[in-house]
């Protein structure tokens, strides 16, 4: 894995040991996310700040490392084809729980609990915003109560999809039972404190604002977690996140430092804090909206392919604007070190990265010849139209410095090539929140290009590209959830999948890989990749224990966090 350190004092951190002096035995811990989360149920929600703060009540059988590896959690171990848990023609996996888990209210933890995640996630009637790492499952059965066998369609070769990861933790049935399908988004009480196996239980939850918790009083290993009570704040800005850490040591960790790198090397300055970074495979990108997103429209039209966008089913318009970026002056703006330009929607790990460099220079020159020869004409105000049709966007991301610097430089290159921009940007725990009554969420897509950036856990990228498989489009009878964002279908791409999905020979995987990543970037310029951003957060140099995570959830081993004495 690739791993840079951006700032000094990063030794310092790793000197101290720990020292847990028992449960509860530190204190509070206090730990801001700018995008503030909106719910504690990652089956209801893809954003990031959603998924990783209920990682610290909800787990899932295993875990990745900060190196990629595989770990186990809920389970006694990963089961492999060599100790016999991957089945020799890889049509299943069983997994078996370790001996008296208990849930936080002090009941037992059963296979049924597993079973039952796994039914409330592909229940046809619900919309599950995780649905691609159940791709391929055919069944789940219990043999007994710690065993669980899940069974495929076809050969998986990488059977990690379900409960692997924070993106796929366990729910408990009792909790859950009545919020099948459609109910689902109503179940306030269990989607805003869930009964877990963490480290930590709610105590209190405000959307948007802020999360109290408790140690978990039934958590498995009786000395931890070192912290009694977590103050989890959202809101605010990546500045004032910043500064809370590094400068003022309100607060104890912040995440996703989306700053300039001057402004983060000048706030540690101050001495309270660290910096730390690593790179995984996160990318800012644009996705183009395939459909029609008119108001006039409505929902289930707006929601498919039933109605095509009026301009940027054309590929020239589509390259146009991707050819018109200058992402080097993005990664110097924005990242700094803690960017690189990239072409790829998957740009690690290597056995992964096709490594394109198409994009790499700009050239308005050619993005304007391009839209010339393709009909669009600009008109006497200076923007392109085709029949009738102008080349007018509207431009959507969720509100931050950086974001909002992208914003009004891509929308200067596209004036350059006769695209006239409107610029939007949303609360980031509106536009990353599940909700959907909501029209402000980047799942329902109300705009013609959205920028932000998402991730997958593991090293392994399959279930992450099947999000873009035909059908997996967020819409109304799925509440809004999936993750074919831009409603891209390809009959050959889901081919392409499936031959993944059946594939062992890790050479081979990773060549269907850069195909598939392919498709969706430089042969259809349906994602345009930015920048291949490092996750950078900051931690009070009094906070021990910390482990940046880019394969999982940036939370994973908060079990583990103690106070530096």
């Amino acid at each position: 894995m690739k791993i840079k350190s951006l700032f000094v004092g990063l030794a310092a951190a790793l000197i101290a040991t720990a020292s847990f002096a028992g449960r509860g035995s530190d204190g509070n811990v206090s730990i801001i996310y700018w995008q503030a989360p909106s719910i504690l149920n990652p089956y209801l929600s893809s954003g990031t700040k959603d998924i990783e703060s209920s990682s610290m009540i909800i787990e899932p059988l295993g875990r990745y490392t900060e190196t990629g590896a595989l770990v186990p959690y809920l389970a006694e171990e990963i089961p492999t084809v060599e100790n016999g848990g991957v089945s020799s023609d890889l049509m299943s996996i069983t997994w078996k729980l370790k001996k008296g888990l208990k849930w936080s209210d002090g009941s037992a933890v059963t296979s049924a609990d597993v079973k039952f995640t796994a039914d409330y996630c592909m229940h046809p009637e619900g919309g599950c915003a995780q649905l691609a790492k159940f791709d391929g499952v055919t069944s789940v059965t219990t043999p007994d109560d710690r065993t669980i066998v899940v069974k495929f369609s076809a050969p998986k070769p990488n059977p990690y999809g379900p409960f692997m990861g924070g993106q796929s933790p366990i729910i408990q049935k009792k909790q859950f039972e009545n919020c099948m399908g459609a109910k689902a988004p109503n179940c306030t009480d269990a989607n805003f404190g869930p009964i877990g196996t963490g480290p930590f239980v709610v105590t209190e939850f405000k959307p948007n604002d802020v999360i109290q918790m408790k140690a978990n009083d039934n958590y498995r290993d009786p000395s931890k977690p070192a912290f009694a009570t977590v103050t989890f704040k959202g809101g605010g800005d990546a500045t004032a996140a910043g500064r809370s850490v590094l400068e003022t040591g309100e607060f104890d960790y912040a995440w996703n430092l989306q700053l300039a790198p001057e402004v983060i090397a000048n706030m540690e300055k101050a001495g309270k804090g660290i910096a730390i970074a690593g790179f995984g495979p996160l990318v800012e990108r644009l996705e183009m909206n395939l459909t029609d997103p008119s108001p006039d429209l409505d929902a289930n039209t707006r929601a498919t392919r039933k109605a095509p966008h009026p301009f940027l089913t054309d590929i020239n318009v589509r390259k146009a604007l991707s050819m018109a970026i200058d992402r080097t002056l993005l990664v110097e703006i924005g990242y700094g070190k803690a960017g690189d330009v990239t072409c790829d929607l998957v740009p690690a790990p290597d056995l992964y990265a096709a490594k394109n460099d198409y994009c790499m220079k700009q050239d308005i020159a050619g993005a304007n010849a391009l839209l010339e020869s393709a009909g669009w004409k600009k008109g006497s105000d200076g923007i392109r139209a085709k029949d009738g049709v102008k080349l007018s966007i509207l431009y959507q991301t969720s509100t931050n410095a950086v974001r909002q610097d992208f914003q009004a430089l891509i929308k200067d290159w596209w004036q350059q090539i006769g695209v006239e921009t409107e610029l939007r940007n949303l609360n980031a725990s509106v536009f990353f929140g599940g909700d959907p009554g909501s029209p402000d969420t980047f799942q329902k897509f109300y705009a013609d290009v959205e920028m932000y950036a998402n991730t997958f856990d593991g090293t392994d990228p399959q279930n992450y590209l099947s999000m873009y498989r035909c059908g997996n489009e967020p819409k109304p009878e799925s509440q809004w959830q999936g993750e074919n964002i831009n409603r891209y279908c390809d009959p050959a791409y889901d081919a392409l999948l499936d031959e993944l999905s059946a594939t062992g020979d890790l050479k081979k995987r990773g060549e269907i890989g850069i195909k598939l990543n392919n498709m969706l970037t430089k042969d259809s310029y349906t994602i345009v990749p930015l920048v291949h951003r490092g996750r950078v957060s900051a931690h009070a140099k009094s906070l021990g224990g910390v482990v940046l995570n880019t394969w999982d959830s940036e939370l994973w081993n908060v079990a583990d966090w103690y106070r530096i004495k």
